[in-house]
């Protein structure tokens, strides 16, 4: 209930790899951005949250007048402030609104400056790096040992990202940096998820400037829904938009494993479609389940207190761990 259209974009994609989909360029670079504006949500709620669990009251409130506003860009291109539903197979559900990008890069400009005043606060707070320099500390080779992903493994040194390493959508157009840290601590994973924000801000404002104009649906009609003006002028599109709205689409017979960069880590679904309008099968990869199992080593030797610092720089929603 977090990184919400993360999660979305991966089933997307999985639905598209099976059909053999080519989503849109403007639909691929909305994609990208909504993403990051994923990831900043995800982000100023882990980091905050943890600050409150280690002592640290203002920058909650800071963060959640900042979600807001990211929250009101979600309201605006989807009706839904979580579970927007806004991106689908083929594309997303419609085009950004007038004014929407300009709201977006204005944000942009503004938020690296709360970034920094949170990192006033934190960073170098002698009080808090003394709760988090040398707490659970995590070597590279357990990070894999143990299935670890996202900010997890990066944190111990291990350069892995999925929009780097597999490059989806408008990625491999993004110019950013991946940040890397040395020791494996939760100081270093919070410096991590405060350095992926700014990188989020660039791939943004990348995005704005480089989105191209076209369609953001696939061309499609059995996949996607035709326009309402369409179907005003035309019995097909009308056909079209009742069957797809009451059986599906159906999808060829076949499986396959897809994965996204998502905010908690690598987030990846493996469908298995029997050419009907169901999945035949569907398993979920949350980065949560796997990153369940270290709390255990990792507060060895450690106070009962700094177990809660250990899981809140896991970033773990226990809604995705639940089996």
């Amino acid at each position: 209930h977090v990184p919400m259209m993360a999660q979305e974009h991966a089933y997307s994609s999985a639905v598209e790899k099976l059909l053999n989909c080519e989503v849109p360029l403007r639909a691929q670079y909305i994609r990208v951005s909504f993403r990051e504006i994923t990831r900043i949500l995800n982000h100023l709620l882990a980091l905050t949250t943890h600050a409150m669990d280690v002592g640290a009251l203002t920058p909650f409130l800071w963060a959640f007048e900042e979600r807001e506003k990211l929250l009101e860009f979600y309201e605006r291109v989807s009706g839904a402030r979580m579970h927007a539903s806004y991106i689908r197979p083929g594309g997303v559900a419609q085009d950004l609104p007038l004014g929407l990008c300009e709201d977006i890069y204005d944000f942009t400009r503004q938020f690296a400056s709360r970034i920094d005043e949170s990192e006033e606060m934190l960073t170098g707070n002698r009080i808090r790096k003394q709760r988090l320099v040398d707490i659970g500390t995590v070597t590279a080779q357990q990070a894999k040992d143990w299935g670890f992903s996202g900010v997890m493994p990066r944190g111990s040194g291990v350069c892995w990202d999925l929009r780097k390493a597999a490059p989806y959508d408008a990625h491999d157009q993004s110019d950013f940096d991946v940040p890397v840290g040395t020791r494996g601590d939760c100081y270093d994973r919070y410096c991590i998820r405060i350095e992926e924000m700014r990188q989020s801000l660039r791939i943004i404002v990348q995005c704005l400037n480089q989105m191209p104009d076209g369609m953001v649906k696939a061309d499609d009609r059995k996949l996607c829904p035709p326009s309402r003006c369409q179907m005003k002028l035309s019995m097909e599109s009308s056909i079209h938009h009742f069957e797809l709205y009451t059986e599906g689409f159906s999808v060829p017979a076949s499986s396959t494993y897809t994965a996204v960069e998502a905010p908690k880590g690598e987030f990846g679904v493996f469908p298995v479609s029997n050419g009907s309008n169901r999945p035949y099968r569907r398993r979920i990869r949350a980065p949560g389940f796997a990153h369940s199992q270290g709390p255990d080593s990792m507060s060895k030797h450690h106070m009962p207190a700094d177990v809660v610092t250990i899981i809140g720089t896991q970033d773990i929603v226990f809604g995705e761990v639940d089996r």
